[in-house]
């Protein structure tokens, strides 16, 4: 099953990969990160198809998609 990483210390929460992902895996979290955003979080692992269309269009490089 295909699985998404979101380094929340690198994620700046601009939602880009929410919009990308054609399956609504992504959600902001709901607790702070670090930096002082609310970070990407997957949130609906077994709609994930590993298309890495989040990771493509995160300007932060915050996403690692595993398959």
């Amino acid at each position: 099953m295909p699985k998404i990483e979101v380094d929340i210390t690198r994620c700046k929460g601009c939602e880009y990969c929410m919009i990308a992902c054609p399956h609504e895996v992504i959600a902001l979290s709901s607790t702070f990160a670090p930096s002082g955003y609310y970070p990407a979080t997957m949130v609906k692992a077994e709609a994930c198809t590993g298309c890495k269309l989040c990771a493509i269009v995160c300007p932060d490089m915050a996403i690692e998609v595993w398959k």
